[in-house]
């Protein structure tokens, strides 16, 4: 059978798999589709009445929405974590479940693109950038240059799933001509997408807060600890609500590699605030802000706080190796390192860059209600689309979604 035909069948043979299930697999799907409706009905609320039903404003014109894009993109950019061990040093546990962090980069990066969309007062001004419609301003443009790395990882991750998935469909391996110099193209592809995001941030000379040449690492450090803390809960719902083997060997090794990278995180933050600190230059006001507060603004100050006892909470939990492998300590870290990693990157890092404005005006930004339920919604279109995807990964992996099934069926 052609392989055109053999794709054919996989996909019409996905649909079956995905609208097949316990109750409790279409609780959870109705659970997640109910969120994205109530995300939908905010989005066209701010879609009739603009973007004055966000928190954002003039002062701070990015917020809520670019906090998630930016927290997101480290969580795909994440997915090298698996790909290094299981294709470079062919690490049998990791290699085994390294799909799955692909597939985590994939839900990922399809939530970035929304959560840019919704930031967008007018979408339609997508026009601008599509190929013979609009100009993209390349190679000038940083944003354009955005949109071309996370678009690229997008179908570079989406290519290698589905073709390894439909090779194991037929019953073959991935031609390794094929499969492996796309697999080893991903890893400076994440590096590339969350470097690119961050030179977004600090090429914007007139942003000091932003403006640092030790924002990139920073960026990728701090991906490499909330990206693998979302993996090594997902891994562990599905050694319960499935019959995959997910070896245990391989998820310490995640949080193993987590706690370098957590070290390297406080380390480049020490060193930010030692340069700010020191130098004791007006650009210090923005740290201030975060986490001291400018005379009675001070909403961000328990936000920043949170996040830093948490990072440091959690890199202790998994710098010893015996909280590390006990499950409820784990487990703990791991939310407490993705919260602190969320609040960081998300509105402590955002927001502060515009507080105080060139202007010294000093704005306190807050996200909306429809803010919330819009993101939300995302989060919801994320979870659905790694629910649905995974649940024909485990069916191909276990061998009861093959060709021959399909044809018998």
């Amino acid at each position: 059978m052609s392989i055109v035909n053999a794709f054919t069948q996989f996909t019409t043979g996905s649909v079956r798999v995905v609208t097949r299930g316990s109750v409790g697999y279409f609780a959870w799907v109705a659970a997640l589709l109910a969120l994205i409706v109530t995300g939908l009905v905010a989005y066209m609320g701010q879609f009739n009445e603009g973007l004055i039903v966000t928190g954002m404003r003039d002062p701070v014109s990015w917020g809520f929405y670019i906090g998630n894009f930016t927290f997101l993109v480290g969580v795909a950019a994440a997915a090298v974590i698996l790909v290094i061990p299981a294709y470079i040093y062919k690490w049998k546990p990791i290699k085994e479940i390294a799909l799955f962090g692909e597939l985590l980069a994939i839900s990922a990066i399809a939530m970035c693109m929304l959560f840019v969309l919704c930031d967008m007062g007018r979408p339609d001004r997508l026009l601008h950038i599509m190929p013979l419609v609009g100009n993209m301003n390349l190679p000038r443009s940083m944003l354009a240059w955005d949109v071309v790395v996370l678009n690229g990882y997008f179908y570079l991750n989406l290519f290698v799933v589905t073709y390894m998935l439909v090779s194991y469909y037929r019953g073959r391996e991935p031609n390794k001509y094929i499969f492996t110099p796309l697999v080893l193209l991903s890893i400076p592809a994440a590096v590339g997408i969350h470097t690119v995001t961050a030179f977004v941030y600090n090429g914007l000379a007139g942003r000091p807060y932003w403006n640092a040449s030790i924002l990139a690492p920073r960026f990728l450090v701090s991906a490499f600890c909330s990206g693998p803390a979302v993996m090594i809960v997902l891994l562990q719902v599905l050694r319960r609500v499935t019959d995959l083997e997910i070896k245990r060997e391989a998820i310490w090794k995640i949080a193993e590699l987590m706690a370098y990278a957590m070290f390297i995180n406080l380390f480049f933050l020490v060193a930010e605030v030692f340069k700010e600190v020191y130098s004791d230059t007006h650009h210090l006001k923005h740290l201030e802000y975060l986490y001291l507060g400018l005379g009675d603004k001070t909403a961000l100050v328990p936000w920043a706080w949170t996040s830093l006892i948490f990072s440091v909470v959690a890199f202790v939990l998994f710098l010893v190796p015996k909280t590390r492998q006990n499950v409820v300590t784990l487990n703990i870290g791991c939310a407490m390192i993705f919260i602190g990693v969320f609040i960081e990157k998300g509105i402590g890092l955002v927001v502060p860059g515009y507080t105080p404005s060139v202007l010294g005006e000093i704005y306190e930004y807050s996200p909306s209600t429809t803010e919330i339920l819009v993101s939300a919604g995302i989060f919801g279109v994320g979870a659905l689309l790694f629910t649905l995807t995974s649940r024909v990964a485990i069916a191909v992996l276990r061998g009861d979604f093959r060709l021959r099934t399909a044809n018998q069926g």
